[in-house]
């Protein structure tokens, strides 16, 4: 008769951030319902979840991949590739979306050349859209590197972003 293993799966790799997302896990005793709060954990420690996290998630929580991958694709939150060195999110709400928030988005895709949910070739900058910030007296809104920034003219955004652009920091 053949034994089934049930050792848990070893992480991805030996970086220390997976102690981070063991905790998390072992926190809620390796449960399915902590799939949710344990890709959180992991976007946060990495920065985005990769295939190898997922699959070391859905293993250690007892789910199919095909499940994690699911959350990972449905939530806005989560991410599958890398972020830039900067961020540049822009709101599409009503209230961005009648204040121009269309030709923000224009004008960075143009100066940019992606799409929201992409990432300069260099690595310097994603561009992000975002169906409300809450920020709807600021509109247009955007946030720049998590910041919030309100009534951004398509000029001002160029700048701040060509800044980026020019600056290896």
């Amino acid at each position: 008769m053949a034994t089934i293993d049930f050792a848990r799966p070893t992480a991805p790799n030996q970086d220390k951030r997976w102690r981070i997302v063991e905790s998390t896990m072992r926190r809620v005793g390796h449960h399915p319902r902590a799939l949710i709060e344990t890709l959180h954990t992991v976007q946060e420690a990495f920065g985005y979840l990769d295939r190898d996290a997922l699959r070391y998630v859905a293993a250690s929580l007892h789910v199919p991949l095909s499940r994690a991958y699911g959350v990972a694709t449905f939530y806005h939150y989560f991410t599958l590739k890398p972020a830039g060195q900067h961020t540049c999110v822009v709101c599409t709400g009503t209230a961005c979306y009648i204040k121009g928030a269309n030709q923000l988005l224009g004008a960075l895709k143009s100066m940019l050349k992606v799409e929201p949910g992409e990432t300069t070739g260099d690595g310097k900058v994603s561009l992000l859209a975002a169906r409300c910030l809450g920020s709807c007296g600021l509109a247009p809104a955007v946030v720049y590197d998590q910041e919030v920034a309100g009534k951004v003219s398509a000029e001002g955004l160029r700048a701040r972003v060509a800044q980026w652009m020019s600056h290896d920091a």
